[in-house]
């Protein structure tokens, strides 16, 4: 079972920014797609960004021009750069791994979440 831990949340304000990181541990290299999630208090959790094996990504609209995903697959790490942040990015963001077990069933795995506050 691959462990997955996030980091790099916290309070900033409006217009700063703010990298995420999340290691696993296990190779990301192993995994299909990886991404990034976020959920707002009293809100369903929204896709924020994915990386697919091959390296094409997906921006949710409400984040295209402003985030950007990367991964090191060096040292198992998936990133979120963020950048000009708005009060409405306050949320708890989550990171996503999936790839398919040996009998092809599919795996998923979340890490706990870190707190991003950004304060207007």
């Amino acid at each position: 079972q691959a462990q997955v831990v996030e980091s790099g949340g916290g309070l900033v304000q409006a217009g700063g920014s703010l990298r995420l990181s999340c290691t696993t541990s296990i190779s990301i290299s192993s995994f299909h797609v990886m991404g990034w999630y976020r959920q707002a208090p009293g809100k369903q959790r929204d896709m924020v960004a994915t990386i697919f094996n091959g390296g094409s990504t997906n921006y949710a609209d409400f984040v295209k021009g402003r985030f950007a995903i990367s991964r090191d697959n060096a040292n198992h790490t998936l990133y979120l750069q963020m950048s000009s942040l708005k009060s409405e990015d306050t949320a708890v963001y989550y990171c996503h791994f999936f790839r398919f077990g040996a009998l092809g069933e599919g795996r998923d795995y979340w890490g706990k979440g870190t707190l991003v506050t950004v304060s207007s």
